[in-house]
């Protein structure tokens, strides 16, 4: 059997295929389910009697690793599936070192690692070797759980609006799975490109809605999806204040990196929040963020003075954000 090579790529899991040693690394079980999935189909394509042998990284007891995969009397190729790399013992990383070194190249084995440096020797080993390395990391940023929806229905032949992403990922965005299934399923009953109209259909219902989202939206510069979360915001019962001082928040942050080249050392800021305010702040000039903490001034007031058009104040608070800078 061809050995495969590595491959870095951020969704090696949905292209990896049999290899007489695999290693996936991270804790995202969605990741981790396709591709044992697709190697199991893969391997069985190539092979008419195929035995998949599970064992435990935890519980392992010297010997089990070449045991499983010398030949057997009655013929017959194996996929060694060895979970729980992340507890491993000392006799498997034993073995397993020296297994790396000289596999089998009628088998496949797939070491499962949930994270960490545990067997840290053994990770290093594979990453330098011609075996893959497959990263099965969760998304944990909206902009990779984007970048996941792109490429899941581009995948699929289709496009979908940037707007829309933003609306799926807020609606089904906490569980891969959940939202791999999503996209699968506008796909499916959907033609041509999938627009925001399609998504809230479908998922508008379900948008989690707070008021860093509705901020994170406005400051993004769209002002479609920044008032689609407000005013499902208020429908299920944020208050108007709150959202209004998200805003002021966010745009705060902004005014103290503005005009900057580094996000270093901001007072009262996380480097994380200063990189971000950062990147925002590229979008408004100088008479924008004027322009919108007066905005922001007046709507405070309003609410506080008990405005009769509360919702009516906070729209335009997000419409100052989102379209100013353009």
């Amino acid at each position: 059997m061809a050995r495969a090579t590595n491959n870095s790529e951020t969704y090696a899991w949905k292209t990896v295929g049999p290899a007489p040693v695999i290693m996936l690394y991270g804790s995202e079980e969605f990741f981790a389910s396709r591709a044992r999935d697709r190697i199991r189909a893969e391997f069985r394509k190539a092979n008419d009697d195929v035995e998949v042998i599970q064992l435990n990284a935890k519980d392992y007891k010297t010997g089990q690793l070449i045991a499983e995969t010398s030949p057997s009397l009655f013929g017959g190729a194996k996929i060694v599936e060895v979970e729980n790399l992340a507890s491993m013992s000392d006799a498997f990383l034993a073995d397993a070192l020296q297994y790396v070194q000289t596999p089998d190249t009628d088998s496949v084995v797939v070491m499962i690692h949930s994270g960490g440096n545990k067997g840290k020797k053994l990770i290093d080993t594979v990453k330098k070797s011609s075996h893959p390395f497959i990263e099965i990391k969760p998304l944990k940023k909206d902009s990779e759980k984007q970048n996941f929806v792109h490429y899941m229905v581009k995948d699929m032949g289709r496009h979908i609006q940037p707007d829309a992403v933003e609306m799926l990922v807020s609606a089904a965005g906490n569980d891969i799975s959940e939202l791999a299934s999503a996209c699968q399923q506008l796909v499916k009953d959907s033609e041509g490109t999938i627009d925001l109209k399609l998504v809230d259909k479908y998922y508008g219902h379900r948008v989690e809605v707070t008021a860093f989202k509705v901020s994170d939206a406005a400051v993004s510069g769209n002002p479609r999806v920044a008032m689609k979360l407000l005013r499902n915001a208020l429908d299920t019962g944020v208050e108007p204040i709150p959202l209004v001082g998200a805003l002021a928040a966010r745009m705060r942050n902004i005014s103290k990196v503005h005009g900057g080249r580094s996000a270093n050392g901001i007072p009262g800021m996380a480097p994380w929040q200063a990189q971000q305010a950062l990147r925002e702040s590229r979008r408004f000039s100088s008479d924008d963020i004027a322009r919108i903490f007066t905005v922001l001034a007046e709507a405070d007031a309003a609410l506080k003075g008990e405005s009769s058009t509360p919702e009516y104040v906070v729209e335009k608070a997000v419409l100052a954000i989102a379209t100013d800078g353009r």
